[in-house]
This record gives structure tokens, C-alpha cells and sequence, in this order.
């Protein structure tokens, strides 16, 4: 995958933060965290949710290898991806808060539509 931002982490735990925010958003509907964490996480939710409109046995394996937990990925093939069967992409929102008061870094809503 080109373009992807590093985040200030090593590829592993890069990619296992992201693994876990993914779950996170789809076993709460949303998640708060700073704007650029948000950016990439929605990029990897929205890849997760076309699988689930897929619905084939080869994308609900591709979703078992992505997200860590089986009742996550039966939710999102169950509950959460029928709902955006007739929505071309845009499954998810970004809402920038503000920064935050230990750091200054600006925190945002990522929640689904």
C-alpha cells in the first residue's frame, strides 16, 4: 500500500493499532483519537465494510485475517454492512474536536454514518 502514513511507529505496532481501532469503531460505532490516527483508520474500516458487502467466503476470510476478534467480523457482515448496500463508499465521519489539553494534538470523532 502506497502513501501511508507511519504515525511515529514501527510497522508492527503500526499496524496492530490500527487492526484494533478498526475493531474498536466497529464494535462501538465510534472512536476518539487525533485527526491523522482517524485518517488512516478509516481508510482500513471502509475496505473492511466492502468486504462485508461482498459477502463471499473468500471476503469474510480476508476479514478473519484483518480484525482479531469472530464476533466483530460477524457483526460486520451481519449488521453493519447490509446497512450500506445501496452506499458507494462514505461509510464513516470525521469530527475534529479541537487539540487536546496534555499535548496540543488535534483529536477528532470517528464515528459511522
Amino acid at each position: 500500500m502506497a502513501n501511508l502514513r507511519k504515525l511515529g511507529r514501527r510497522s508492527d505496532h503500526r499496524n496492530s493499532m490500527l487492526r484494533n481501532q478498526v475493531q474498536s469503531l466497529f464494535e462501538n460505532g465510534k472512536i476518539e483519537t487525533t485527526v491523522t490516527r482517524a485518517k488512516e483508520t478509516k481508510r482500513m474500516a471502509e475496505k473492511m465494510i466492502t468486504l462485508g458487502k461482498r459477502g463471499d467466503l473468500h471476503s469474510r476470510r480476508r476479514a478473519y485475517a484483518y480484525i482479531y476478534r469472530d464476533e466483530i467480523v460477524d457483526k460486520l457482515f451481519s449488521e453493519i454492512a447490509p446497512k450500506y448496500s445501496d452506499r458507494n463508499g462514505g461509510y464513516t465521519r470525521i469530527l475534529k474536536l479541537g487539540p487536546r489539553r496534555g499535548d496540543g494534538s488535534e483529536m477528532a470523532i470517528l464515528e459511522l454514518v
